[in-house]
């Protein structure tokens, strides 16, 4: 990557992380491009040099906070030497949730804004490289553990947006219960998940 190129990159991580902390604790509606341009100590023109409006870096936001997310999760299993599809999946559902019991902004902004649309963009069509590694990784490892399922993604989907909505009512709600008494459960449920989506135990 060329000087140019970093200089490019800086500039855009100042305006994500400020737009994040803005959008977090100031709200998205009462955020405005001059309070984020501002804040990142950049120039108004610079904005429109890699997002439409608000709306786009929104949307770019959320891809872009979801892929890091992923990534460092990517990273636990690495550093951990995980050995088995279904501990790997306990280790990343294990370490988001750790995540977002630390960062309930983080968890606020991804769990209300993840769709299916953003998941595609983050595991599918996007041109994030962050998100690249984990979703690589896990059909690496699906392959290696002859885990065969025929839709990797949709299963992916599921669990995540398990995770989101458990981690949304146990951590920030505390309800049913909080999200140590609940995570046994939300573990069962996801190997039971796998199980479903596993072509091998389909019926």
């Amino acid at each position: 990557m060329g000087k140019i190129d970093i200089k490019k990159k800086v500039k855009e991580n100042a305006l994500f992380q400020n737009a994040f902390d803005l959008f977090t604790n100031k709200g998205f509606a009462k955020t405005t491009i001059s309070d984020i341009v501002e804040r990142a100590g950049l120039a108004k023109g610079t904005f429109y040099l890699y997002f439409k409006d608000k709306y786009d870096l929104r949307d770019k936001l959320i891809v872009h906070k979801a892929a890091q997310l992923f990534t460092e999760a990517h990273q636990e299993i690495l550093d951990q030497s995980v050995e088995g599809f279904e501990n790997q999946i306990l280790c990343m559902t294990d370490y988001i949730i750790d995540r977002f019991k630390k960062e309930h902004n983080l968890l606020q902004f991804i769990a209300k804004n993840l769709s299916w649309g953003v998941f595609k963009n983050v595991f599918g069509n996007s041109n994030e490289k962050e998100s690249v590694p984990f979703y690589r990784y896990y059909l690496h490892s699906m392959e290696q553990y002859q885990i065969t399922c025929e839709k990797p993604e949709i299963m992916l989907f599921t669990i995540i947006e398990l995770i989101g909505s458990t981690c949304y009512n146990c951590i920030i709600l505390e309800q049913p219960v909080t999200m140590d008494e609940y995570l046994p459960y939300l573990h069962k449920s996801i190997l039971k998940i796998v199980e479903v989506f596993t072509e091998d135990n389909m019926t």
